[in-house]
């Protein structure tokens, strides 16, 4: 992460162990109101899925990756997890 004039700029990885068999993924969060279709990502040369975003510096925002439209994958490896209400599932948390 990067800031600067009170953004910040936050780079999302899925990693290449989700993301080798499939064919689309998006990071979706409490940064674009939950909408699946909103931030597309790249896969990359590793075989990672990557996107980078300018978020606000100072907030905390909830999040999960949505592999091929269907299935929802935490990062565990983002600064914080937090349970979901509705189930056995868990948000991930990136503060920025």
């Amino acid at each position: 992460m990067s800031a600067k004039n009170g953004v910040c700029k936050v780079t999302f990885k899925l990693p290449a162990s989700i993301a080798e068999t499939a064919k689309t993924a998006h990071v979706v969060g409490e940064f674009n109101n939950w909408d699946p279709a909103g931030i597309p990502m790249k896969k990359t040369k590793n075989g990672q899925f990557a996107t980078s975003l300018d978020l606000p510096s100072n907030n905390r925002f909830e999040f999960r990756y949505l592999v091929d439209g269907t299935n929802w994958e935490t990062d565990f490896e983002a600064d914080a997890v937090t349970p979901v209400p509705w189930g056995d599932e868990y948000n991930s948390v990136v503060k920025v």
